[in-house]
């Protein structure tokens, strides 16, 4: 199974150049024509965040749509996918940055927690902790 890098799904969401665009719509169409699935790491999902939020200017409810309709394409599959699912719920649901809202989602599927944080907001999600 290929991986995809966050320039692919931000071409493949965005359409913001012509040809890259194309080109990221052909590779996801064609694994699906396959009834193969591409590979989204965490990471990738974390950097998507910050680029659609901090490049492109989306607000929180657009990012919560865009993630959660990547989250239910049959064509990609993501590492901790039920964490990542986690991750969005807890950033729908509170003030958190979605970085923080993965990292607790992480500890916590791990068998790990809380996540302790000087960050108040990341605090006072269900699985973090502040430090005093």
């Amino acid at each position: 199974m290929a991986a995809l890098d966050t320039n692919v799904l931000v071409r493949f969401l965005i359409q913001d150049d012509v040809r890259q665009g194309f080109q990221a719509r052909q590779l996801v169409d064609a694994a699906l024509t396959r009834g193969e699935t591409l590979f989204i790491p965490i990471t990738v999902l974390l950097e998507l965040e910050w680029v659609l939020r901090s490049n492109f200017e989306f607000p929180k409810d657009q990012i919560i749509v865009a993630i959660s309709s990547l989250l239910s394409a049959k064509e990609l599959v993501f590492e901790s996918e039920a964490t990542a699912e986690v991750a969005l719920e807890l950033f729908r649901q509170s003030k958190a940055d979605f970085a923080d809202c993965i990292h607790i989602a992480l500890a916590h599927a791990a068998g790990h927690g809380p996540l302790w944080t000087f960050d108040k907001a990341a605090s006072r999600v269900q699985g973090a902790s502040l430090i005093k």
